[in-house]
């Protein structure tokens, strides 16, 4: 009687013992952002400009703000835009900042250049983009680093969104020919922005800006590989309402026609 009480606890304890040992053992470090995501955004995209064509292959005319909401502020920073001025100053770069740099024509290089931090370069305008993962991204908060002064990319934090999320429907997104369920894929919040330019025309964004991106790779039914960016561009002192725009990129095999160009003011 007593040996077969002893086996039948030994049956029962024997179990949950093995399992124990087998979450044992010294703890796994942490996955990095690299590790873990969800979709590889890394190579070279060229831009495809299939809408808005007259205010990003040109620069509009003084005054023009067609489709971006500005309000009477803004209106009279644009009705002083004077190019020369901006090139005396050394601000032709106002219309490359993190706000606008994804509507000018171009290409971009994304790569890692370390395991928590997504690089993102223009060959327009030579701009350099850092989108930093870290304890800020899970709140979706963009501090910078204190002592940090503000520039035309800003401080970015970045973190990946797994699983789909419905767009378009009544949603005023902009997305247009893009309806239903979609994957997105990288969300990226942007502050501590010197005041810059929507458009080249001196439609005028400032620093109480906040750019909300989200970015997502899918294949289109005739094999390319390509890159939709949302942005959100939330501005108090210059938009009556945010300003929304996509901007499409198609995958290309190599580097051979990256053709870096410095920022013009005209």
């Amino acid at each position: 009687m007593t040996r077969a009480f002893i086996a039948l606890a030994l049956m029962a304890v024997l179990p949950a013992f093995a399992a124990g040992q087998g979450r044992g053992g010294a703890p796994q470090p942490p996955r990095s952002p690299k590790d873990v995501a969800p979709v590889d955004l890394t190579g070279y995209w060229v831009s495809l400009v299939t809408e808005d064509w007259r205010w990003r292959m040109v620069t509009p005319i003084k005054g023009d703000s067609a489709s971006v909401p500005v309000n009477q502020a803004a209106k009279k920073i644009m009705n002083e835009w004077d190019p020369a001025k901006d090139e005396a100053a050394g601000n032709q770069c106002k219309a490359y900042g993190a706000a606008a740099i994804m509507r000018v024509p171009g290409r971009l290089h994304i790569t890692w250049q370390d395991a928590d931090t997504l690089k993102v370069e223009t060959d327009a305008g030579m701009q350099t983009r850092l989108l930093h993962f870290g304890p800020s991204a899970s709140s979706g908060q963009a501090k910078a680093p204190a002592g940090d002064a503000p520039s035309w990319q800003g401080y970015s934090v970045a973190r990946w969104e797994i699983g789909p999320t419905p767009v378009g429907g009544q949603l005023p997104l902009g997305l247009g020919q893009r309806q239903g369920v979609r994957s997105r894929s990288l969300e990226v919040v942007t502050t501590d922005l010197k005041p810059g330019y929507l458009r080249k025309n001196g439609v005028p964004y400032s620093d109480k800006t906040t750019v909300t991106e989200y970015f997502e790779r899918f294949t289109e039914p005739d094999g390319g590989d390509h890159l939709m960016v949302m942005t959100v561009v939330t501005d108090p002192e210059y938009l009556a309402v945010p300003f929304v725009t996509t901007s499409d990129f198609k995958n290309e095999a190599d580097g051979s026609k990256w053709d870096p160009a410095p920022c013009a003011a005209r």
